[in-house]
């Protein structure tokens, strides 16, 4: 990869994430670090980012959703992975709810027609598991957002505090070790965060990428979440730190 591309690349990661750190980069490069920080520095130079203290962040103070469409091809494989990984904790009978990430509407997907009933604020996967005759589907309402095709809100998370399930299955921007799990979008970080309080259990889905990332919105910490559910590409250090806080951490 030539250097200017690759420094192109570092800025559209940390525009879509806002923060990111060196040794991510590093690992997604697969250059040293120093090689990482030499970029980070002519960026910054040029006013495409700020650097932090081991890694950088968005020069914007709040970033836009990254529509669906591009969501859904970035890290489509270990998606997959993951969410056919969830479908094996969801039976007959449970009552679930699903964000409107990409992953979730995978796992839409990948749901076998079963009697269940799942609460979602995405479109994209009610659609989906309108297909299915025995799966009840329950729609939030709410503000619609376009990029996402989801619904956010004061009426969303009303609507959303009127149920609860034993299950809630999400996804999210970053997954830091310190300031948990967060979002690129307020509004969605809101209604992730009611998602969690309304379900017994919550399963998070992520892929290593998301790992070290601080994004814009705080959604809640880690000691909420029970189950997190990632790809083989996670660091060994990262993993043993992250199951420190939670109960459980599954390689799809």
């Amino acid at each position: 990869m030539l250097v200017a591309e690759r420094q192109r690349k570092i800025v559209d990661l940390v525009n879509e994430r806002l923060s990111v750190r060196v040794t991510e980069l590093s690992r997604i490069f697969s250059v040293t670090e120093e090689t990482i920080r030499r970029d980070l520095e002519k960026l910054e130079r040029e006013q495409q980012l700020v650097r932090t203290h081991g890694g950088a962040v968005c020069i914007h103070e709040e970033q836009n959703e990254v529509s669906y469409l591009e969501r859904e091809i970035r890290n489509a494989e270990e998606k997959k992975s993951i969410a056919a990984e969830a479908v094996k904790h969801i039976e007959p009978g449970d009552q679930i709810v699903l964000d409107a990430s990409s992953t979730a509407w995978y796992l839409a997907k990948e749901l076998p027609d079963i009697p269940i009933i799942v609460l979602t604020n995405s479109i994209k996967a009610a659609i989906e598991l309108n297909k299915k005759e025995q799966i009840k589907v329950i729609s939030t309402g709410g503000i619609l957002l376009s990029p996402s095709l989801s619904y956010v809100g004061p009426l969303a998370e009303r609507s959303l505090g009127m149920y609860h399930v034993n299950k809630a299955f999400l996804s999210c921007i970053g997954v830091h070790l310190e300031r948990g799990l967060s979002d690129s979008n307020e509004s969605q970080a809101l209604v992730k965060k009611k998602m969690i309080e309304i379900a017994d259990e919550t399963f998070l889905m992520v892929d290593s990428s998301k790992f070290g990332v601080r994004a814009f919105s705080q959604i809640t910490s880690l000691y909420d979440i029970d189950t997190i559910i990632t790809d083989s590409k996670i660091h060994e250090v990262t993993k043993k730190q992250i199951e420190e806080k939670v109960r459980r951490v599954i390689l799809a």
